[in-house]
């Protein structure tokens, strides 16, 4: 709760009076464990819910001061995270093969994909009267039929 959560809202209260002068945005960072649990990972999957939840109510808050608040909801994706919390490279790499069929295309996301989302929500030009959404940035793996692992 303290890294998910808690860090996020003390960071958008230390921002605020930047993000209002320039009328930014905020892109919150959440995961598909918030929309349908992951098993074994009940504190990932709350606090992810909780960052949800964040994400809106400060999209309803901040709407006043011409902020838009959103959060990227990805699947797996190919980091440093798995091998640094464990798995060691070769459990990581053996990880994403055996994920990429969970993911209706065939795939684990990238970094890239990521970043492009947040660089869409964050462009005032392409998603200026988006707020208070969470997108699912998932290839398909809440849709399909293998579910998750």
């Amino acid at each position: 709760m303290d890294v998910n959560v808690k860090s996020v809202f003390l960071m958008i209260q230390r921002c605020l009076g930047a993000l209002e002068a320039s009328r930014g945005c905020i892109v919150n960072i959440s995961s598909i464990a918030s929309k349908r649990p992951i098993p074994h990972c009940l504190p990932f999957s709350v606090s992810k819910a909780a960052l949800d939840s964040l994400t809106e109510c400060c999209a309803v808050e901040l709407s006043q001061k011409g902020i838009r608040v959103n959060s990227v909801n990805p699947s797996t994706v190919m980091t440093n995270m798995h091998s640094n919390a464990g798995m060691g490279a070769q459990g990581a790499a053996s990880f994403y093969e055996s994920s990429n069929g969970a993911h209706l295309l065939g795939r684990v996301g990238t970094v890239d994909d990521v970043s492009s989302m947040v660089m869409f929500l964050a462009d005032k030009e392409q998603s200026g009267w988006v707020t208070g959404q969470t997108f699912v940035l998932d290839g398909g793996r809440l849709l399909g039929l293998h579910g998750l692992k």
